[in-house]
Formats: C-alpha cells, sequence, structure tokens
C-alpha cells in the first residue's frame, strides 16, 4: 500500500470548506420542542429542508431519515425516539450557504455514498490533463449536491436511484446507474448478522444498505478505460472518550496506512492482540487505511461518555481489487484500501469542519460490461444501555472487551 503524500492539499480542501462555512449566513435554530443533539430537533430541521423519509422499527423506537434529495443519504438515527442521542452528524451551516461550494458540499450524514477513485489515472475528482490540485479538485455533482429518485419507500425500506455520466482522468466516459436499498434491520436480523441476541436493558437501531452500480453504457470498464468503486462513509459526533475499533487478521507486513495527514501521534493508536485502536474524539486530525488482507468485515466504536456501541459490517473481498485514491498518477492505481477511519480535527488556521469522526467501507473496483453490476453491502448497528450487556455485544463483535478499549489511551 503505497502512502499518500498530499495531506497538504486536502488541508487546503477543508481550510476552504469551513472558512466558507464561517461566511455563510447565520443559521437559525430549528423550531423545534427537542434539544438539540436529539433525533427530534434532526427531524425537525430536516424537514425544514426536504420531505424526507422516516423509517421505523417495530417497536417504534429505532428511526432512520433518509433523503433523496441530499444523495441518498442516511442523516442520522436513534435508538429512543425523538428524544433519543441523535447519533449521525449533521453539518447545519452547510444548508445554508448562499451559493454551492463549485468543490464539496459537506452536508454530513451517518451514511453517505460516494464514489472512487478520487485521484490517480482513473480519478473521477479530475478533468483529463489537469494538474491533480485543489484548484482542478471537483466531487461529482450526482453524489454532492444533486437530488436523486425515490423509487419506493415503506415504513421499513426506502429505495433511491440516479443515473449519471462521468468522465474519468483517463478520458472514459462512464455512464452508470447508482441504486441504493436502505432498510431497517430488527432484533431477529441483528442475531443473524451479528450472532448476539439484544437484552432488554440494552436499546438499539440498526440499518441495512445496498449500494449497486449498473454499466448503462456500451463499452466495458476494465483496467485500460478505468473503473468506479462504491464508497461508504459514516459520519458521527465525538465525545471526549470515543475510540474508533478496527479488527485485522494476522499476517506479514504493516497492518494499516497511518500517515495519510501525517503520522497519527503514537498516544492516538494503539493495537492489542488483532484490534486496531483509534482516538476518535474530534481533536486532532488523523486517518487510516487497511486493505482487503488485513481487514476483517467488521469495525466499529464506543462512546463511553454516552454509553454508545457502535458496530459497522461491511463487504471484504481479499482475493478483489481495490483502487488506489491517491491524488497523483504515479502509483499503481489498483492497490487501495477496502477500510478506512477518520477522526478531525483543526486545521493550521484554528478551523474546523466538524468536529466529527468517520468509519468507512469500501467496494472493489467495478470491472463491469455493458449491463453487469456490482454491490456493496454495509449496514450500522448502534447499542446503548446496560454496560455488562453492551460488554457482551463488544466481545462478540470485537473481540475486545469495553474496559480495554477505554484502557486503551489512559
Amino acid at each position: 500500500m503505497s502512502v499518500l503524500k498530499y495531506s497538504s492539499i486536502i488541508l487546503a480542501v477543508l481550510c476552504l470548506s469551513a472558512c466558507q462555512e464561517s461566511k455563510a449566513p447565520k443559521q437559525a435554530v430549528a423550531d423545534s420542542p427537542y434539544a438539540k443533539g436529539t433525533f427530534g430537533y434532526d427531524l425537525d430541521f430536516l424537514k425544514k429542508k426536504d420531505s424526507v423519509i422516516v423509517l421505523n422499527s417495530k417497536d417504534g423506537n429505532g428511526q432512520v431519515i433518509v433523503s433523496a434529495k441530499y444523495q441518498a443519504k442516511v442523516f442520522t438515527s436513534t435508538a429512543d425516539g425523538a428524544n433519543g442521542k441523535s447519533f449521525g452528524w449533521i453539518n447545519y451551516k452547510t444548508f445554508d450557504q448562499e451559493k454551492l461550494d463549485p468543490r464539496m458540499n459537506a452536508y454530513g450524514g451517518e451514511d453517505r455514498v460516494w464514489l472512487g477513485p478520487e485521484g490517480g489515472k482513473f480519478s473521477l475528482f479530475f478533468k483529463p490533463g489537469t494538474k491533480m490540485e485543489f484548484a482542478n479538485w471537483h466531487t461529482p455533482a450526482a453524489i454532492d449536491n444533486e437530488s436523486w429518485k425515490l423509487v419506493s419507500n415503506t415504513d421499513k425500506k426506502a429505495s433511491l436511484s440516479k443515473t449519471t455520466k462521468l468522465l474519468n482522468y483517463a478520458g472514459t466516459t462512464l455512464n452508470l446507474l447508482i441504486n441504493r436499498d436502505i432498510e431497517m434491520l430488527e432484533p431477529a436480523d441483528v442475531k443473524t448478522m451479528l450472532g448476539i441476541d439484544l437484552d432488554s436493558k440494552v436499546k438499539s437501531v440498526a440499518f441495512h444498505t445496498t449500494t449497486t452500480l449498473t454499466n448503462i453504457g456500451d463499452k466495458a470498464w476494465d483496467k485500460q478505460t478505468g473503473a468506479p468503486c462504491i464508497w461508504n462513509l459514516d459520519m458521527f459526533t465525538p465525545s471526549s472518550k470515543t475510540i474508533t475499533v478496527v479488527p485485522y487478521n494476522n499476517g506479514a507486513g504493516k497492518i494499516a496506512t497511518t500517515d495519510y495527514f501525517g503520522e497519527i501521534p503514537k498516544d492516538r493508536i494503539k493495537y492489542n492482540n488483532g484490534v486496531l485502536l483509534f482516538k476518535a474524539d474530534g481533536k486532532s486530525r488523523g486517518k487510516l487505511g487497511m486493505q482487503a488482507a488485513r481487514a476483517k468485515t467488521m469495525a466499529g466504536n464506543y462512546d463511553a461518555a454516552n454509553n454508545v456501541l457502535t458496530i459497522t459490517l461491511f463487504d471484504t473481498d481479499p482475493k478483489a481489487i481495490y483502487l488506489n485514491q491517491e491524488w497523483r498518477t504515479d502509483r499503481d492505481p489498483f492497490i487501495g484500501d477496502a477500510v478506512n477511519a477518520y477522526n478531525d480535527g483543526p486545521l493550521a488556521d484554528k478551523t474546523q469542519l466538524g468536529p466529527f469522526y468517520e468509519i468507512e467501507s469500501v467496494s472493489p473496483a467495478a470491472f463491469l460490461k455493458p449491463n453487469e453490476k456490482l454491490s456493496h453491502n454495509h449496514s450500522v448497528f448502534h447499542f446503548t444501555g446496560d454496560k455488562e450487556e453492551l460488554n457482551t455485544i463488544a466481545l462478540k463483535t470485537l473481540g475486545i472487551s469495553l474496559q480495554d478499549i477505554q484502557a486503551a489511551f489512559k
């Protein structure tokens, strides 16, 4: 895995976003009876921006907000109804920008979809022949600011789609259809997927997304033309006691790339018997990546301040080809990450986009003939309640106790 060397460019990207937000009109507080930080508050806020879709669990306590206007995002969820904690990170200021940011519009979202590769010989973010620098970087509109079509929805499931045409750095026009199915998961589903029984002392919410790319053009996507990939990014609100947990397979070579934006300080990352621990408090920018051969199909997080255990479950394939996302063309474009974790923090000028943290999963390259499809599955589970029960869940899924997670950075 090659190491990213464009941290200064990324800093510029986020700095511009932060600076533009500071110039945006002051965001009016949502006219809501619910306190900020609750699901009810965020639902009231988003209803003013879009005719959002709310999915519900059978007991009504688990809820998820989905938006067609904002690129089929799962904006946030709750395990305890309107008064419960809102788990997703929402960037309120971006909604009231006077005009769209030409490079990226950071609305937030607990589960949002992007397409890759971001950089490299087959980049979707740079026009052919342009220098890979901040001035020429643009997020494709279909995953940044354009509305999607709501195909169908029920109380439990929403299906959305987007047809788009993208020109990659190699000069290939990619005609593609993106379908996204978002579905609530019930306790029986959680048991099947995670192998756990939920105790009545634990409140939970869980949802599953399937994102599918279809080649609707008349040419195959291969190693000469380039191919896209699916990228799920989960954005959450941190606390001072938030720690991301990434289990990994043992093997030769380095476990993870940890110097995307400069080396992650040693007091913010630990390795514990096949488990990587990463401090995700929103106070220091850092990103790590793990190749499919090392990554398992799961990552998670424990927020001790709010007593919330989060698990993400996703597809990985160690035999597949993953794409390099670097902003350069002199590296192998077909060696890249399957799993990433990010912690936000202040930039050099003290501005900050968040704070937030992310858990991300990436599909293999979509080498597809016309009318062929590639799907990527990604699920999110939140648990809160009795700590002994949460500890049992953490041991069963992530292979580490809550005590060992919390002790990592003391």
